[in-house]
Protein backbone atom coordinates (compact mmCIF):
# COMPACT_ATOMS: atom_id res chain seq x y z
CA UNK A 1 0.00 0.00 0.00
CA UNK A 2 2.39 2.15 0.32
CA UNK A 3 3.26 2.52 -3.43
CA UNK A 4 -0.58 4.38 -3.35
CA UNK A 5 0.93 6.94 -1.28
CA UNK A 6 3.80 7.54 -4.06
CA UNK A 7 1.36 8.21 -6.70
CA UNK A 8 -1.12 10.99 -4.86
CA UNK A 9 -0.37 14.00 -6.28
CA UNK A 10 0.94 17.03 -4.53
CA UNK A 11 0.09 19.82 -3.84
CA UNK A 12 -3.31 19.02 -5.11
CA UNK A 13 -5.09 19.74 -8.53
CA UNK A 14 -8.10 22.45 -7.62
CA UNK A 15 -8.52 23.92 -4.06
CA UNK A 16 -7.33 27.03 -3.36
CA UNK A 17 -4.53 28.49 -6.21
CA UNK A 18 -1.66 30.05 -3.96
CA UNK A 19 -0.64 33.28 -4.85
CA UNK A 20 3.08 33.58 -4.16
CA UNK A 21 3.06 37.25 -4.03
CA UNK A 22 0.50 37.09 -0.99
CA UNK A 23 2.29 38.02 1.72
CA UNK A 24 1.96 35.21 4.34
CA UNK A 25 4.12 34.05 7.60
CA UNK A 26 4.97 30.65 6.46
CA UNK A 27 4.18 28.50 2.93
CA UNK A 28 3.50 25.36 4.71
CA UNK A 29 2.00 24.26 8.33
CA UNK A 30 0.68 21.19 9.85
CA UNK A 31 -1.66 20.91 12.55
CA UNK A 32 -1.77 18.50 15.04
CA UNK A 33 -3.84 17.86 18.27
CA UNK A 34 -6.12 15.23 19.76
CA UNK A 35 -9.43 14.26 17.36
CA UNK A 36 -12.10 16.22 17.43
CA UNK A 37 -10.08 19.09 18.24
CA UNK A 38 -11.10 21.11 14.76
CA UNK A 39 -7.87 20.20 12.38
CA UNK A 40 -9.70 19.61 9.47
CA UNK A 41 -12.11 22.40 9.44
CA UNK A 42 -9.62 24.77 10.50
CA UNK A 43 -7.22 23.54 8.42
CA UNK A 44 -9.42 24.17 5.46
CA UNK A 45 -10.33 27.33 6.66
CA UNK A 46 -6.68 28.09 7.40
CA UNK A 47 -5.90 27.55 3.48
CA UNK A 48 -8.57 29.82 2.57
CA UNK A 49 -7.23 32.40 4.36
CA UNK A 50 -3.12 31.91 3.68
CA UNK A 51 -4.00 31.26 -0.20
CA UNK A 52 -2.14 27.86 0.30
CA UNK A 53 -3.51 24.22 -0.79
CA UNK A 54 -5.60 22.03 2.07
CA UNK A 55 -4.54 18.14 2.64
CA UNK A 56 -5.98 16.17 5.24
CA UNK A 57 -3.69 13.17 6.24
CA UNK A 58 -6.08 10.90 6.76
CA UNK A 59 -8.35 11.77 3.56
CA UNK A 60 -5.65 10.84 1.77
CA UNK A 61 -4.48 7.52 2.91
CA UNK A 62 -8.48 6.65 2.13
CA UNK A 63 -7.82 7.97 -1.30
CA UNK A 64 -5.21 5.96 -1.92
CA UNK A 65 -5.93 3.00 -0.53
CA UNK A 66 -9.72 2.47 -1.03
CA UNK A 67 -10.63 2.06 2.38
CA UNK A 68 -11.36 3.93 5.37
CA UNK A 69 -8.84 4.26 8.22
CA UNK A 70 -11.50 2.36 10.55
CA UNK A 71 -11.30 -0.40 7.85
CA UNK A 72 -7.78 -0.32 7.93
CA UNK A 73 -7.49 -0.34 11.44
CA UNK A 74 -9.71 -3.40 11.55
CA UNK A 75 -8.58 -5.56 8.76
CA UNK A 76 -4.94 -4.37 8.89
CA UNK A 77 -4.20 -3.66 12.13
CA UNK A 78 -2.75 0.04 13.80
CA UNK A 79 1.15 -1.29 12.55
CA UNK A 80 -0.41 -1.25 8.77
CA UNK A 81 -1.88 2.23 9.45
CA UNK A 82 1.21 3.83 10.71
CA UNK A 83 3.30 2.63 7.81
CA UNK A 84 0.95 4.51 5.22
CA UNK A 85 0.93 7.47 7.83
CA UNK A 86 4.63 7.53 7.67
CA UNK A 87 5.19 7.23 3.80
CA UNK A 88 2.58 10.35 3.57
CA UNK A 89 4.22 12.14 6.04
CA UNK A 90 7.26 11.69 3.79
CA UNK A 91 5.45 13.15 1.12
CA UNK A 92 3.52 16.20 2.72
CA UNK A 93 7.16 16.97 4.33
CA UNK A 94 8.70 17.54 0.86
CA UNK A 95 5.76 19.24 -0.68
CA UNK A 96 5.13 22.89 -0.37
CA UNK A 97 2.17 25.32 -0.34
CA UNK A 98 0.21 23.29 1.92
CA UNK A 99 -1.56 23.14 5.09
CA UNK A 100 -1.48 19.74 6.47
CA UNK A 101 -3.86 18.25 9.09
CA UNK A 102 -2.57 15.87 10.23
CA UNK A 103 -4.07 12.23 12.26
CA UNK A 104 -4.43 12.73 15.90
CA UNK A 105 -2.06 10.31 16.33
CA UNK A 106 0.50 11.61 13.75
CA UNK A 107 2.44 13.14 15.48
CA UNK A 108 2.76 10.69 18.59
CA UNK A 109 4.90 8.69 16.31
CA UNK A 110 8.36 9.29 16.72
CA UNK A 111 9.42 9.17 13.27
CA UNK A 112 6.87 11.16 11.84
CA UNK A 113 7.32 13.96 14.68
CA UNK A 114 11.05 14.21 13.43
CA UNK A 115 9.74 14.69 10.15
CA UNK A 116 7.17 17.60 10.63
CA UNK A 117 9.11 19.57 13.31
CA UNK A 118 12.16 19.36 10.72
CA UNK A 119 10.04 20.86 8.54
CA UNK A 120 7.75 22.88 10.48
CA UNK A 121 5.93 24.58 11.65
CA UNK A 122 3.73 22.47 13.56
CA UNK A 123 0.52 24.33 14.99
CA UNK A 124 -1.33 21.61 18.03
CA UNK A 125 -4.96 22.41 18.32
CA UNK A 126 -7.02 21.80 21.78
CA UNK A 127 -9.88 21.56 23.32
CA UNK A 128 -11.77 19.96 26.35
CA UNK A 129 -12.36 16.34 26.55
CA UNK A 130 -15.92 17.02 26.81
CA UNK A 131 -15.73 19.50 23.58
CA UNK A 132 -13.80 16.66 21.74
CA UNK A 133 -16.77 13.71 22.74
CA UNK A 134 -19.43 16.28 21.66
CA UNK A 135 -17.57 16.40 18.18
CA UNK A 136 -16.85 12.86 17.56
CA UNK A 137 -19.47 10.69 19.44
CA UNK A 138 -21.60 9.90 16.02
CA UNK A 139 -18.24 9.01 14.36
CA UNK A 140 -16.15 5.72 13.95
CA UNK A 141 -12.85 6.40 15.62
CA UNK A 142 -11.18 3.26 15.88
CA UNK A 143 -9.91 4.44 19.38
CA UNK A 144 -13.36 5.37 20.87
CA UNK A 145 -15.21 1.85 20.44
CA UNK A 146 -15.20 1.46 24.28
CA UNK A 147 -17.87 1.56 26.86
CA UNK A 148 -16.27 4.61 28.56
CA UNK A 149 -15.34 6.84 25.11
CA UNK A 150 -14.94 10.46 27.71
CA UNK A 151 -12.54 8.01 30.34
CA UNK A 152 -10.65 6.93 27.34
CA UNK A 153 -10.18 10.98 25.61
CA UNK A 154 -9.21 11.83 29.37
CA UNK A 155 -6.71 9.25 29.85
CA UNK A 156 -4.81 9.83 25.68
CA UNK A 157 -5.08 13.41 26.04
CA UNK A 158 -3.11 13.15 28.96
CA UNK A 159 -0.78 10.60 27.89
CA UNK A 160 0.10 12.66 24.88
CA UNK A 161 -0.19 16.23 26.06
CA UNK A 162 3.39 16.25 27.00
CA UNK A 163 4.21 15.05 22.71
CA UNK A 164 1.85 18.01 21.72
CA UNK A 165 3.52 20.32 23.57
CA UNK A 166 6.41 20.03 21.28
CA UNK A 167 4.21 21.59 18.69
CA UNK A 168 6.07 25.20 17.54
CA UNK A 169 2.38 26.62 18.60
CA UNK A 170 -0.53 25.89 21.10
CA UNK A 171 -3.65 27.25 20.41
CA UNK A 172 -7.03 26.93 21.68
CA UNK A 173 -10.35 25.59 19.19
CA UNK A 174 -12.62 26.17 22.30
CA UNK A 175 -15.71 27.67 21.34
CA UNK A 176 -14.50 29.26 18.56
CA UNK A 177 -15.48 29.81 14.90
CA UNK A 178 -12.81 28.10 12.28
CA UNK A 179 -13.01 31.42 11.20
CA UNK A 180 -11.48 32.88 14.52
CA UNK A 181 -8.88 29.95 15.11
CA UNK A 182 -7.32 30.70 12.02
CA UNK A 183 -6.59 34.25 12.56
CA UNK A 184 -5.25 33.68 15.35
CA UNK A 185 -3.01 30.71 13.90
CA UNK A 186 -1.79 33.15 11.40
CA UNK A 187 -1.43 35.92 14.28
CA UNK A 188 0.61 33.22 16.05
CA UNK A 189 2.65 32.35 13.17
CA UNK A 190 3.65 35.57 12.23
CA UNK A 191 5.23 35.88 15.90
CA UNK A 192 6.62 32.63 15.21
CA UNK A 193 8.52 33.70 12.41
CA UNK A 194 9.76 36.99 13.78
CA UNK A 195 11.12 34.87 16.40
CA UNK A 196 12.65 32.59 14.30
CA UNK A 197 14.53 35.17 11.94
CA UNK A 198 15.85 37.01 15.56
CA UNK A 199 17.47 33.69 16.43
CA UNK A 200 19.21 34.11 13.13
CA UNK A 201 17.74 30.04 12.32
CA UNK A 202 15.12 29.78 8.95
CA UNK A 203 11.55 29.21 10.28
CA UNK A 204 11.35 25.09 10.89
CA UNK A 205 14.59 24.48 11.55
CA UNK A 206 15.22 23.59 15.32
CA UNK A 207 18.10 23.61 17.66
Amino acid sequence: MPGAISELQLPPAGHFLPNPRRPRPTSWVALTGFMGTGKSRVGWELARQLGLYFVDTDRLIERATGRSVSQIFAEQGEAAFRELELELVRRVTGADLLVVALGGGTFIQPACRQLLRARGPVVALEARPETVLARTRRSERPLLQTEDPLGTIERLMRERAGTYALADLRVSSEGRQSQEVARRIIAELWRWRRQAERAGRPPGVHR
